[in-house]
């Protein structure tokens, strides 16, 4: 006989081709890659040809369900054993089982069988009460009277009376109904589309800042619940501020129940059914359900938390780098002083200090003084100020220095996770002899040079572009993260020569060990000339040369398609097509457009795939990069508003236009700087119908309303 796990895996393919809505075999050979030990970005990149050229995101989506459905088969596996060995499983169980499609329904159908911990229905069943519970629930029929039944049957030592043993055989049945799988679906089902979830505020919780006013008292059908709602609610609940109950109309419980559990008025039992069914909703299964209901909404708050800390971190790390610009970067304070430091057109350190501009010191001259000098000492280009505390004020200081100069601009940048970075090990190890507060202001230099390179040295969930990200399912988030920031790198492509192990670990193939052996080979024996080479280095075998190589770039080496985009196995391929089209691999960018365009005019790409026995998807991706070689997506983005006046918040009125970077995109809106110490807010509202704002996009405003007692800003599409 077959078993589940037999039969499962070969829908694996329709069930997640349903989701994706792509054809089941474009699954199955993504699910062939996968468990052959491919990566995520090779596959998307690199095998178009096998998945039908599914997306990066698709095959992640792919991956992760895999597993969801592979953990849930395991599970099945399970609790068919389980309900085996009970003896317990009839063939229509074990069909119900096999076509569970979620571990809830799963969970529902274990639930009657599941080993429990002494309950009062198993205290019951020990007693003897079995039967007596089995004639409640069948509603017999009979003349005798229901004290008659008990005293002749059910009595004994362990039950005297006769209202114990009533109360015995209404625990078991208690328990039956509250267990029964349709019985907990119906309810189930019914309170997530009409429940009441209602918070109120603990009477003697101090909520200072008063944060969880808007719940204090509070009531919500759980269906139009928005996930930041759900997230406020549950923190509130964490900290003790709120309560937060749900509750489930009686009518849509009781229809549940008694639709598999019908009274007959008839029966001497019938009493005893109403108060076990009364029993079992109150103790066991409302509970039971409310508990399934605040679960479901947690988890759907979560994966909309969540997306929404992914999409904003994929666009921050898609900022494009303000390259060949020598950067001075600051690390804004007040009692201690603003950190200094200037970095190199590579990010190479050049220069620190700390001034003090600031109170309680006010060395505003000599921070000036200063500054300057740093500036023509190093022909610093660029200034970047990090947004935290003392930022606005050091901004003016920044101003003064910067107007009428028009070689110098200044940034105001991001700083969450700075801190972060300046702890770390591997800081430490970057920057051994420098204190760790000046490590901040060189990773705010370096963010505006490259924000990808920088940014993964941090913690993604400590770069605070999220929406509650402490609150939610922490290795969910992190799992999301690391796929985001694994996404961006190889879209981007990493030099070789240049990349820090931070960077290297998250190219397909590679990781921290093998991150540390390229840097050690790269130390020792100098710069990579070839991708042949990295076979050299100590752990990268055959299979991570194949991941890796086609993401990490070699800049003026032996080979100049080590520098683009192509796989390695697609060089000979390459080299073909630059033939046919009269180059070589040493032709210029200018001399390659125009002759591979009339090589395309003459022989279709179709035609050209079938004489060089090439897929079409990858003839197409080799053309790309044969015209724009290791071409940088991000280039085709905006760069980052350079400022070189300060716009003072007096200065605003409504009605002005300006224009303003989106620095957070929320649920009600998106939060942008347009140059003032405190972010103005771009409600939903103002935004047209379609447009998809992203971290980083520079977009025209006016200002329609200014509250300067409460610090906020209320902007519009211009």
């Amino acid at each position: 006989m077959s078993t589940p796990t037999d039969q499962v895996p070969a829908s694996y393919g329709e069930i997640i081709a349903r989701q994706l809505k792509v054809r089941p075999n474009q699954v199955d050979a993504t699910i062939h890659l996968l468990d052959e030990g491919n990566t995520v970005p090779f596959i998307s990149r690199y095998r178009k040809e096998m998945t039908g050229t599914l997306d990066d995101e698709q095959v992640r989506i792919i991956a992760d369900e895999l597993v969801r459905l592979r953990g849930l088969d395991e599970r099945r596996a399970t609790i068919l054993a389980s309900i085996e060995e009970q003896g317990k499983l009839t063939d229509e169980l074990r069909q119900a089982i096999h076509t569970a499609g979620t571990l809830t329904a799963l969970e529902d159908l274990y639930a009657p069988y599941k080993p429990k911990r002494r309950t009062r229905a198993s205290i019951a069943r020990e007693k003897g009460l079995e039967g007596l519970a089995s004639h409640i629930l069948k509603q017999t029929l009979t003349r005798r009277t229901l004290e008659d039944i008990v005293r002749e049957s059910y009595l004994s030592e362990q039950v005297p009376t006769i209202e114990e043993a009533l109360q015995g055989g209404r625990d078991i049945v208690a328990e039956t109904i509250s267990d029964h799988t349709a019985v907990r679906q119906a309810t189930r089902e019914k309170a997530l589309k009409f429940a009441l979830l209602t918070a109120e505020k603990v009477a003697d919780a101090v909520d200072e800042k008063r944060l969880y006013e808007s719940y204090y008292a509070f009531e919500c059908r759980v269906d139009r619940l928005q996930p930041h709602q759900i997230l406020a609610l549950n923190r509130g609940e964490k900290e003790g501020m709120l309560k937060v109950h749900v509750q489930i109309n009686e009518g849509d419980w009781r229809s549940a129940v008694e639709s598999n559990f019908e009274a007959d008025i008839l029966s001497p039992f019938v009493d005893e059914l109403i108060l076990a069914e009364n029993d079992a909703a109150e103790r066991l299964l409302l509970p039971a359900i409310e508990r399934d209901v605040r679960r479901e909404l947690g988890e759907k708050a979560d994966g909309h938390a969540i997306n929404v800390f992914a999409t904003n971190l994929r666009a921050l790390l898609s900022v494009p780098p303000l390259t060949g610009r020598v950067t001075l970067g600051i690390d804004p304070g007040f009692r201690t002083g603003s950190k200094v430091a200037v970095v190199d057109a590579t990010g190479k350190l050049l220069d620190t200090a700390t001034i003090y501009p600031h109170e309680p010191k006010n060395d505003w001259v000599g921070a000036l003084t200063a500054l300057e000098d740093m500036v023509n000492r190093h022909h610093v280009t660029l200034i970047t100020i990090g947004n935290g505390t003392a930022s606005r004020e050091t901004e003016k200081l920044v101003a003064e220095l910067t107007r009428g100069v028009e070689s110098v601009k200044y940034l105001i940048v991001n700083e969450a996770g700075a801190s972060v970075y300046s702890a770390s090990a591997l800081a430490r190890q970057e920057f051994p002899e420098l204190d760790v507060t000046i490590r901040g202001a060189v990773s705010i230099a370096r963010r505006a040079q490259d924000p990808l390179a920088e940014l993964v040295k941090i913690d993604p969930k400590s770069i605070g572009v999220g929406l509650y990200q402490h609150d939610v399912n922490q290795a969910a988030l992190s799992h999301a993260l690391d796929g985001v920031v694994e996404s961006v790198v190889n879209n981007v492509g990493v030099d070789v020569n240049t990349a820090s192990p931070a960077l290297l670990t998250h190219v397909a193939g590679v990781g921290p060990k093998l991150a540390t052996s390229l840097v050690a080979y790269r130390d020792e024996h100098g710069a990579f000339r070839s991708r042949t080479e990295l076979r050299q280095v100590s752990g990268l075998g055959p299979k991570a040369f194949e991941q890796a190589a086609g993401f990490l770039r070699i800049r003026a080496g032996t080979d100049a398609l080590d520098s683009s985009a192509i796989h390695p196995e697609s060089y000979p391929v390459a080299r073909l097509v630059l033939e046919q089209a009269g180059l070589s691999t040493a032709s210029s960018i200018k001399e390659r457009k125009p002759a591979l365009e009339a090589l395309l005019a003459q022989t279709p790409l179709e035609k050209l795939s079938l004489e060089l026995n090439c897929g079409v998807p990858t003839l197409k991706d080799i053309f790309e990069q044969l015209v724009r070689p290791g071409r940088d997506p991000r280039a085709d983005t905006p760069t980052p508003i350079l400022r070189s006046d300060i716009l003072k918040a007096e200065d605003l009125a409504p009605g002005m236009t300006l224009k303003g970077t989106v620095r957070n995109v929320v649920d009600f809106g998106a939060f942008v700087d347009i140059g003032v110490k405190h972010d103005g807010l771009l409600h939903k509202s103002q935004i047209p119908f379609g447009t998809v704002l992203k971290v980083g996009d520079i977009i025209e405003l006016e200002i329609l309303k200014i509250e300067p007692e409460r610090n906020r800003i209320s902007l519009g599409w211009a």
